[in-house]
């Protein structure tokens, strides 16, 4: 059964830290890595997870390659609800911090360094699918859901196309939801008020869980929650839009006036509604059937990324103000997914079959000012006739909806030879699409007269000057296995294999209605072939392991669908990419002495014709393109255990050395005159990605009056200097600085309520892991853009809250 069990093993220590000390460690695989303890003899006792990452029962110590586990007790008692804060506190991985807005549209996490793009996307979906895959229980996809009601979250580092049904290039990150259970009916609900740094308002968030045996063999499960965030972000200087959205000008002089500025405090509002209803169904000790719907809508107000840099809104340059967003536009989002699964396992005896079907949907819209982008390459000037009051938004959307199967039969036992087989089928729909609009443009077109031009230059008058739409269809299908040789009580090998076909298809509208000239691409890709695993492990004493890994991971290739005829045509090598793959090499070893716990892994990571996302040279559309290789190395380390009975400790640190090898070389020209040139040089880090990180923990534990117990902790997360983006391009080339967070929270837990005061970023740490520059996006009075579009992706500020919690049963 997938799902992470909990049995009994023995520790000397006080009564009241053996209660709850497991509910307080820092990183969760140290959970499980308490092995040596076993020989301790006491009457007292506490909990030792197990996960089933392996598709076995087995301990993380157990498991012969890197892997950590967050509870989700780890999860509710340091307030983390999402997926930031859980890889900050996993060594060896970075994420790019875009906060809610869009958050459900690029997969953030980097494992090992392995990410060639650029840390400014966000706001469209990419052409190239992530690295790293993600699961929700056993259905393949990112949704970036809140994280509440969570069995746990396991991570896996390095390819595991041999173990899931999705494969995956650097990793693999599994999101364990909590399944109804028979013991009892009861409630929980929860209400937290907190304040964020630059604020003004409250952020509120609550939910409520309930689970109820309905029968002895059926039981339901349902939770829902609401979050409902004050903003952090003003936009000082938005554009005063009249009924038809267009902006207002000065003294109602449409041909020739000066735009209308106005105020928006605290815009980046967060409003998520999320839930889930789930129905067991245990027959017998050897059938269960787990039925689930699961579901989230996000409203967001504005960016949580600010602007540093400076506007000429007054007539002279003028810096912007702490958490200030240049914007002349509001630039909301909003998204919808949901989905349902069936789960079914069969104990056969000899082995265990698993069957899971899952369906989703996932959409989304959002608007965003792009003025700054049209004054930096000249555009308003050059080709729209230089309003004073220029507007360019760009309306976005992205539709993917799927359905998967997996089979999966696991031999049952201890025997000489143990095995998996699996296979999967995902038959998947994607849409995406963009309207650029000019608000306003039209009326002031008439009012000063170029029209005229516009029609003397073959133009045509419209708000509109972009509209692309993108639809595409992914059938995936694979068999999977793995043999494991138990040579002897001390010494396993396994081989693993994966066999897959991928069928790619996409076809793309493009238009450019004031210049008119429509393109349709329609273009396929089909792949397939085998990758394989090899591992090792062998037992140096009843405390220590050593394995190694090689390991193949691939990611598949597709198509861009740019246009390559007419005006706007791009070099035909765009219209497809090539798939990516990785030989990953790791060894480590991991073990226990007495209350402590260690995992220290080196690896190294070959990768060969990594997939860049890119905007085309000529007229910026949306593309991927294969480099030629990068490489990946440095070592992983986690510590933990006990420092006396009532005080735990958990540290982490990676160092990651992750650069091309080759010179990454990108088309440019087109058909007629196809070239090419070096977007960047072999030896160059890799983006979004710091060479070192550094996680850390101390929790406690103390009696209080009237049998209560006081249960505080703190954690700290380091990470060295980053870097946006691969090339020399001073627009998009720059050292991100290292930051640390800290954090902090001491809860007082009575028999069926408890109270927490908690501390998010105590220092106000900035934080930035991703840059739209200036050069980029910025202010350009000689434009008559007098705001300033370009951004910083900031961390959440420091946020200071209060937690109640009261559960009941009957």
């Amino acid at each position: 059964m997938s799902h992470i069990n909990r049995t009994k093993m023995t520790f000397k220590k006080a009564p009241l830290a053996l209660a709850v000390s497991s509910a307080l460690l820092m990183n969760a695989q140290l959970y499980a890595q308490e092995a040596a303890a076993e020989t301790q003899a006491t009457d007292e006792t506490v909990e030792r997870i197990t996960v089933t990452a392996t598709r076995r029962n087995q301990t993380v110590n157990e498991i012969p390659y890197n892997i950590s586990v967050v509870s989700g007790e780890e999860l509710e008692n340091r307030q983390i609800i999402d997926s930031i804060d859980v890889m900050r506190a996993t060594p060896g991985i970075t994420v790019v911090d875009r906060g809610y807005r869009n958050s459900g549209v690029i997969n953030n996490i980097v494992i090992r360094g392995m990410n060639v793009d650029s840390a400014g996307n966000g706001d469209f979906a990419l052409n190239a699918v992530p690295t790293v895959s993600t699961y929700v229980n056993d259905t393949p996809l990112f949704a970036n859901f809140i994280l509440k009601d969570i069995d746990a979250v396991e991570i896996l580092r390095g390819p595991q196309g041999t173990l899931y049904g999705s494969g995956s290039l650097a990793g693999t990150v599994r999101y364990r939801l909590n399944r109804p259970d028979f013991y009892a009916g009861y409630a929980k609900v929860s209400a937290s008020l907190s304040q964020s740094e630059g604020s003004d308002g409250f952020n509120q968030n609550y939910d409520v869980l309930v689970n109820q045996p309905l029968s002895s063999t059926v039981a339901a499960r349902a939770f829902f929650g609401r979050i409902d965030n004050a903003g952090i972000v003003d936009y000082p200087n938005v554009y005063e839009l009249n009924a038809q959205g267009a902006p207002v000008a000065e003294g109602g002089d449409i041909a020739n006036g000066d735009p209308v500025f106005r105020s928006v405090e605290d815009a980046d509002t967060v409003n998520i509604n999320y839930g889930r209803v789930s129905v067991l169904w245990e027959p017998s000790q050897d059938f269960s059937a787990l039925l689930s719907h699961h579901f989230q809508d996000d409203d967001i107000g504005g960016r949580r990324q600010v602007t540093t840099g400076t506007h000429w809104v007054d007539g002279t340059e003028q810096p912007y103000g702490e958490y200030e967003n240049g914007a002349v536009h509001r630039e909301p989002s909003e998204r919808n997914v949901q989905t349902t699964a069936l789960e079914l396992e069969w104990d056969l005896g000899f082995a265990t079959l698993s069957s899971s079907s899952s369906d989703y949907d996932h959409d989304g819209t959002s608007t965003s000012d792009n003025t700054g982008f049209y004054a930096q390459n000249n555009w308003f000037a050059w080709y729209y006739g230089g309003s004073p009051r220029p507007l360019a938004i760009a309306n976005r959307f992205y539709e993917e909806s799927g359905f998967s199967q997996e089979l999966r039969l696991v031999s049952n036992g201890s025997q000489t030879f143990d095995w998996i087989v699996g296979a999967f089928y995902l038959d998947q729909e994607t849409a995406a699409g963009q309207d650029s609009l000019m608000p306003g443009f039209v009326d002031w077109a008439q009012a000063s007269g170029f029209d005229d031009t516009l029609e003397s230059w073959g133009g045509t008058l419209t708000n509109q000057d972009f509209r692309y739409r993108d639809n595409g269809s992914v059938t995936d299908k694979s068999v999977y296995g793995e043999v494991t040789w138990n040579i002897s009580p001390e010494f396993r090998t396994t081989l693993g294999m994966r066999y897959f076909q991928n069928e790619v298809s996409n076809n793309t509208s493009i238009e450019l209605p004031i210049y008119p000239g429509a393109s349709l691409v329609t273009s396929d890709f089909d792949d397939d072939g085998t990758l394989f695993k090899l591992n090792m492990s062998y037992d140096l004493s009843n405390d220590m392991m050593w394995y190694a890994t090689i390991s193949e991971g691939y990611r598949r290739g597709g198509t861009s669908a740019v246009p390559i005829t007419g005006g706007f045509a791009e070099n035909p090598a765009y219209l497809r990419y090539d798939a990516d793959s990785v030989v990953n090499y790791e060894t480590g070893l991991k073990g226990s002495v007495n209350r402590h716990n260690y995992s220290v892994t080196v690896f190294r990571m070959d990768w060969d014709d990594p997939q860049l996302n890119i905007a085309t040279p000529n007229w910026g559309f949306y593309a991927a393109v294969n480099g030629e290789a990068a490489r990946s190395q440095g070592l992983e380390a986690e510590f933990g255990g006990f420092l006396t009975d009532s005080v735990r400790y958990s540290l982490g640190y990676s160092w990651v050395d992750a650069e091309l090898t080759k010179d990454l070389v990108v088309p440019s020209g087109n058909a007629a005159s196809p070239s090419s040139y070096v977007y960047a040089e072999a030896g160059e880090q890799l983006p979004s990605m710091a060479e070192h990180t550094f996680t850390g923990s101390l929790s406690h534990t103390m009696d209080v009056a009237g049998g209560m117990y006081l249960s505080s902790n703190a954690n700290l997360y380091y990470q060295s200097d980053s870097r946006n983006a691969l090339g020399d391009n001073p627009k998009f080339d720059m050292d991100l600085p290292s930051f640390w967070i800290a954090n902090a929270s001491t809860t007082l837990n009575a028999d069926d309520w408890k109270v927490t005061l908690f501390v998010k970023n105590i220092f106000n740490e900035e934080g930035v892991t991703g840059v739209l520059s200036e050069a980029y996006m910025g202010t350009d009075p000689a434009e008559n853009f007098y705001g300033n579009s370009s951004k910083q992706y900031i961390s959440q500020p420091r946020t200071i809250g209060l937690q109640f919690t009261y559960e009941f049963g009957w």
